[in-house]
């Protein structure tokens, strides 16, 4: 399986809904691809302890495991790859320090899009494609905006933005590679089921 066919179900952490090592451990039985540890606010110390646990889980689930924007982090953790957006460090310089990782840049509109494919990246992060509670100062550019991008660059794409199991098939009708999904998994009362319901879903299309 290539690094692309693991970004089909990408469940991002939020310190909001509890311990991310029971968030990443649920959502990984219930099917999830790739896990990206986003922590804001909180020690190097917790947060490379953090990582390590979750690199643990992820190499026996065979899950990828990213890092967000912390390069330090993800060369520590022994991390499959770093998620950056458009004001940390930048694609080229990750690729110089780290050159073995895969990188995610964040692309809202098809210029930082093409910013991030002539820098290095090796998948995108489109969105907000719906407006979201986790991101409150998102941009969004719904599903045709989110069209658009997939039509004009080849890389893979993972969408995000107020995505859930009632509105994903239509982002999964844009020609993408994956989901990256935060609340509609890890705030639901049965992560497991969720991931699973969520992973179903993007079976029939990727």
């Amino acid at each position: 399986m290539s690094f692309s066919d693991k970004l089909k179900l990408y469940v991002i952490t939020d310190s909001r809904f509890g311990s991310e090592v029971d968030q990443v451990k649920q959502a990984l039985e219930g099917g999830a691809t790739s896990i990206q540890l986003r922590l804001k606010n909180v020690s190097t110390r917790y947060f490379l302890d953090t990582a390590k646990s979750l690199r643990k889980l992820t190499t026996d689930y065979d899950a990828l495991f990213f890092v967000n924007d912390r390069l330090d982090i993800a060369i520590a953790s022994n991390a499959d790859g770093i998620h950056v957006g458009m004001d940390d460090m930048p694609v080229e310089h990750v690729k110089e320090i780290a050159p073995n990782l895969i990188i995610g840049s964040s692309a809202y509109n098809i210029a930082e899009a093409n910013y991030g494919i002539n820098a290095g990246a090796d998948y995108l992060g489109v969105g907000a494609v719906y407006s979201t509670n986790t991101k409150l100062d998102a941009r969004y550019l719904g599903v045709d905006g989110l069209r658009n991008i997939s039509k004009s660059v080849n890389l893979p794409i993972v969408a995000i933005g107020g995505i859930s199991h009632q509105n994903c098939e239509d982002v999964l009708n844009c020609d993408i590679q994956g989901l990256a999904v935060i609340s509609a998994i890890l705030n639901s009362e049965d992560i497991v089921n969720s991931s699973k319901e969520m992973r179903n879903i993007i079976d029939k299309y990727i």
